[in-house]
């Protein structure tokens, strides 16, 4: 008897917990199901658009990697790499200044300063395209109020240059950058400070020997957000440039838009994946690096 009653028992008290269990795998469905269709139905057109090769006279598509290889060759190289020296330039200065800046606001005795700066930086970290290129052009451009006024032509002054670009670039990547670092400073305890004062130490090398190694996965991953931020901005340059400096993002669209020639739609998709393959180095570099710096700053 007490065999048959114990049984039923420990029936009944496993069934709730199978209850529970149920709905927080249901709960993760949905998110599955939007990544999916967001991310996975894109990426697989991609795949397949970018190795798909068309026959312009007779129509016919046969799977080759001919478009991969004309994406890195000529026009397609020279743009992937203006892209990729861009991004690189203008996320490495951001990260610097950023760095700075973002520090002198977390040591400020004035909260109001703090928040205002930090709102600040979330509202011009999504400020850019034809908007951000027209503001620039009316300010910085040939015939721009500061241009005129500091006399920057007769300096050799270029808006419409690679400097001039990274200068724009500049505008809504510093703030992106404070924003990322900021919760990183915050992190360093006031203890690593003390101690390192306590032995001696100036605060260069409290910097050097603890701070920086202890923020340099941050910063990278902050020299990474920008990198992408950068590498994958379109409207910016296109109002602002044309084509007049060779990157990947006006490739992709001339070569959507048959600008330059026709059917070049699938090698456009190659341009896109090359700058996926880009993107996934950079991100192997960061997320090592990105661990060791939590179990510093938990």
């Amino acid at each position: 008897m007490t065999v048959i009653l114990t049984r039923p028992d420990t029936a009944t008290a496993a069934s709730p917990k199978r209850r529970r269990r149920a709905p927080g795998w249901l709960a993760v469905v949905p998110l599955l199901v939007v990544t999916a269709i967001a991310f996975g139905i894109p990426a697989l057109a991609m795949l397949n658009g970018a190795f798909t090769v068309k026959d312009q006279a007779t129509g016919a598509t046969s799977y080759s990697a001919a478009n991969l290889t004309g994406s890195l060759r000529g026009a397609y190289l020279t743009a992937l790499l203006g892209s990729v020296k861009l991004s690189a330039v203008s996320a490495a200065i951001a990260t610097l200044l950023g760095l700075f800046l973002a520090q002198a606001v977390v040591t400020s005795r004035f909260r109001a300063l703090r928040e205002a700066v930090l709102t600040a930086s979330g509202v011009l970290a999504n400020f850019g395209g034809v908007p951000l290129a027209f503001a620039f052009v009316a300010t910085l451009g040939n015939s721009g109020v500061l241009t005129d006024q500091l006399g920057l032509r007769d300096k050799g002054w270029d808006l419409y240059s690679f400097s001039g670009l990274t200068l724009v670039y500049l505008y809504f990547l510093i703030p992106l950058m404070v924003l990322t670092i900021t919760p990183a400073l915050e992190g360093l305890r006031t203890q690593w400070r003390e101690a390192a004062q306590n032995n001696g130490a100036t605060s260069a090398q409290y910097w050097r020997h603890v701070a920086l190694p202890v923020l340099a996965p941050s910063l990278l991953g902050g020299f990474v957000l920008l990198f992408g931020s950068a590498f994958a901005a379109y409207a910016t340059a296109a109002a602002m440039v044309g084509s007049s400096i060779p990157l990947v993002t006006l490739q992709i669209a001339d070569a959507l838009s048959g600008n330059v020639l026709v059917g070049q739609e699938n090698v456009a998709l190659a341009l896109s994946l090359d700058m996926v393959v880009v993107a996934g180095l950079v991100m192997a570099v960061y997320l090592p690096l990105q661990r060791r710096s939590a179990r510093w700053l938990a």
